[in-house]
Parts: C-alpha cells; sequence; structure tokens
C-alpha cells in the first residue's frame, strides 16, 4: 500500500497555483493536476485589488508579477448611450496610503507564468498537466481522486481548485451554474490602435441597458484589453443558439460612437456565456475542500474572482499550518473563516451587475447618485480592498 500524499490540488489555474504555493510554504507536500495538456489561461485582462496583492506578496511573487502590470490612474465609469463620464475612483497616493498596496491590471497569462515559475522552483510543488479528475471519494482520514486514464491519487487533503464546472463541488453540493443570459466577448488589440478619448492609463466601465464595456492596458501597457458584455434576449436555459456576433452588433447599435468603433475591434471567433453559482454553507466533506470558483463563482462585475481564489489560497494555508495533522480542524476554520466574505463578494457582484445594466430613469437616478460621490470617497470599498488575509493569525480580520 502507498500512504496518501500530503495534498492534492485539482486545478491548475491562477487559483489551483496559488494554493499549491502557499501550502507548498505551509510546509505541506503538494501535488497539481491539471487536465489541460499545459497549464494556461484562456482570456486576457484581469483585475487585482489591494486585498489580493498583499497576499501575492506574502507568496513571494508580487515584485516579478508587477513587472509586466499596469498601474491605472482611476477608475472611470462612463454612460455607454450618452457617452459622459458619470464617476471615477481616484487610486493614487490616497488610495495606496489607504490599503497599502496599489490597484493594478494584467494579463492573466502572465500572472498564472509567474505563478507557474514559482511552483516549479518549489521542491515540494508536483505538477502534471493531462490529467482529468472524474470523481473524488472522502475515505475519512483520506480522500481519493479517481482519473479518467483509470489511474486512483490518494491524498491527506484533495483541494478542488477545478473552476465553474467543478467536478469536485459534485461530491459536496449538487447544485449547478447559473446564468441570466449574458455573454462577453474579449480581446486585445496593440495600445497604439486605440484612440485616448477615456484615458489608457485608466480602468474604464461603460454602462448601459442590459450591457457594459470595459477597458484597460495590460502587459507594461503594450496592449489594451475590451470586454463587451451584453444580455441575450435569445437565451434559453440548455440552449447554445444565443449570445451571437450578431446580437452583439445589434446591441451595442445603441451606444455612443466611440463605444461602437471600439466594439468593432473585439475578437469574434469566441463568446464567453456568463455564470456564478448561488452561495453555498458548506465547502467540504472530509478531507475534501473547495477554493476558487469552485466554492463561490461569481460574476466578474466587480473583479473579485481570482482575487477571491487567491485570498482563499493563503487563507487554507495558514489554517493547514495552524492546525499542523489535524486536518479536519483546519478545513472547519478555512471554511469559518471564507464563507460569508465570499458569500458578501458573490452577491455584491450580482448586484453591481444590475446596477450597471439599468435603464431609462432608473439609470438617470443611478449617473446622478454617482455623480455626488468625490474621486477619493472610498468609505464604500474599505470591506472589499482593506481586507487582510496575510495579517490573519488562524482567522483574517479587516484591516484598520
Amino acid at each position: 500500500m502507498t500512504a496518501p500524499i500530503p495534498a492534492l490540488v485539482v486545478g491548475g489555474g491562477i487559483g489551483g497555483l496559488s494554493t499549491a504555493l502557499a501550502l507548498s510554504r505551509a510546509g505541506r507536500a503538494v501535488h497539481v493536476v491539471e487536465k489541460a495538456p499545459s497549464f494556461g489561461e484562456i482570456g486576457a485582462g484581469l483585475q487585482l485589488g489591494p486585498n489580493a496583492l498583499h497576499v501575492l506578496a506574502e507568496l513571494g511573487v508580487l515584485d516579478e508579477i508587477r513587472k509586466d502590470a499596469v498601474h491605472p490612474r482611476r477608475l472611470v465609469w462612463m454612460d455607454a448611450i450618452e457617452g459622459e463620464r458619470i464617476t471615477a475612483v481616484d487610486l493614487g497616493d490616497a488610495f495606496r496610503e489607504r490599503y497599502g498596496r496599489p490597484y493594478i491590471v494584467m494579463h492573466r497569462g502572465d500572472l498564472l507564468s509567474a505563478l507557474l515559475e514559482a511552483c516549479r522552483r518549489e521542491p515540494s510543488i508536483t505538477l502534471e498537466p493531462g490529467v482529468e479528475v472524474v470523481a473524488v471519494e472522502d475515505l475519512g482520514d483520506a480522500a481519493r481522486a479517481r482519473c479518467a486514464d483509470g489511474r486512483t491519487i490518494e491524498t491527506e487533503l484533495l483541494v478542488g481548485a477545478d473552476g465553474l464546472w467543478s467536478t469536485v463541488r459534485r461530491a459536496i453540493s449538487d447544485d449547478e451554474p447559473l446564468c441570466m443570459g449574458y455573454v462577453a466577448y474579449r480581446g486585445t488589440i496593440p495600445i497604439e490602435r486605440m484612440s485616448r478619448h477615456a484615458g489608457l492609463d485608466n480602468v474604464v466601465m461603460w454602462v448601459g441597458p442590459d450591457m457594459h464595456f470595459v477597458q484597460y492596458p495590460v502587459r507594461r501597457g503594450e496592449l489594451y484589453n475590451q470586454v463587451a458584455v451584453f444580455r441575450s434576449p435569445r437565451y434559453r436555459p440548455g440552449s447554445d443558439d444565443w449570445g451571437t456576433v450578431e446580437e452583439l452588433d445589434a446591441h451595442y447599435a445603441q451606444a455612443c460612437e466611440y463605444v461602437r468603433d471600439c466594439v468593432k475591434l473585439m475578437w469574434r471567433d469566441k463568446r464567453w456565456p456568463m455564470f456564478d453559482r448561488a452561495p453555498i454553507a458548506r465547502w467540504s466533506r472530509g478531507r475534501i475542500v473547495l477554493t476558487g470558483d469552485a466554492a463561490h463563482a461569481m460574476y466578474q462585475y466587480i473583479a473579485q474572482g481570482a482575487c477571491q481564489a487567491i485570498e482563499d489560497a493563503l487563507a487554507l494555508a495558514r489554517q493547514v499550518e495552524a492546525h499542523g495533522s489535524d486536518l479536519p480542524a483546519a478545513i472547519a476554520g478555512f471554511e469559518a473563516e471564507r464563507v460569508l466574505r465570499t458569500a458578501r463578494v458573490q452577491l455584491t457582484a450580482r448586484a453591481m451587475g444590475a446596477f450597471f445594466h439599468l435603464d431609462g430613469v432608473a439609470a438617470a437616478v443611478r449617473n446622478a447618485t454617482m455623480r455626488a460621490r468625490a474621486e477619493d470617497d472610498y468609505s464604500m470599498l474599505d470591506w472589499l480592498y482593506g481586507y487582510r488575509v496575510d495579517r490573519a493569525e488562524g482567522v483574517a480580520r479587516p484591516a484598520s
């Protein structure tokens, strides 16, 4: 009989690699399996708030990440129909002083590459792509993963970091991802092809009826990332004939000229239907525990999906380190620390999506309300960006 390995992480994305790195720093050997033939990220841009940067600094990868990141000056809200500015959040000195770290934007692939290289440098981490886990089972004092090739892997701690369509989650919850009919088109173009209408050093969010359009620079400012989101009237559960390019153009025909012109530059060969999950109170069964999107998939509307997965990584490792061989206590402590925090982020993301997508009089009221706030009024952001997993001793506390 072969002894169970100390930790198995299922999923080699940003959350999975962050978890592997954090667990290894807590003294636990980790094996990471990824069903894709190589480790990589789908998509383009990524926003990281101070709450995630504190963790990445603790993991020792922040300096490498910042080589490719962009530090935007502001988060700017624009009215996609009228073409007028609504409000902004100043990301300058006052923001950095308040939260202890800046706000950065970058290419998803650049973040994954930095995490991957850090994992490869750790002798206690082994990485195995091309392995699909098709089922997991709790064994009481261990857990077992069954792979598509017939192999089984037994482990003292099985971490499901396998994303929105998580296989590991099926052992814990029988729920399904939820869709409200929104779809996203994404893409990057050389920065030289963009005008300076809204400032190329800002993160710009254009909001409109059942739509929003996001723009910001990535990869040292050499590329410009764009995301066009809209709600398809053709959406039906279980169908795949909705959210087409023709619908994209028809929906954005109501937008101002600048947004219409930018939408023409989008990649059109792939679309991303948007899903989230309802919050659940338990993420574990025995020695099996979920993290990241597998635990709390959320809409991208407040740019916290990757950030929350990164927070999870350090929180789980801290609990494992604090409880030693008592892994059930570590898992229970992790859940107690993270479930309400991530549920609040999930539900806030849903609410902000509804706020972005208002129409008519409701949109006018939204714009008037947001215009009244000062650019350096951060009071509504403290709960999100002021949260410090890295300062926790067993339990995370918001920054004072």
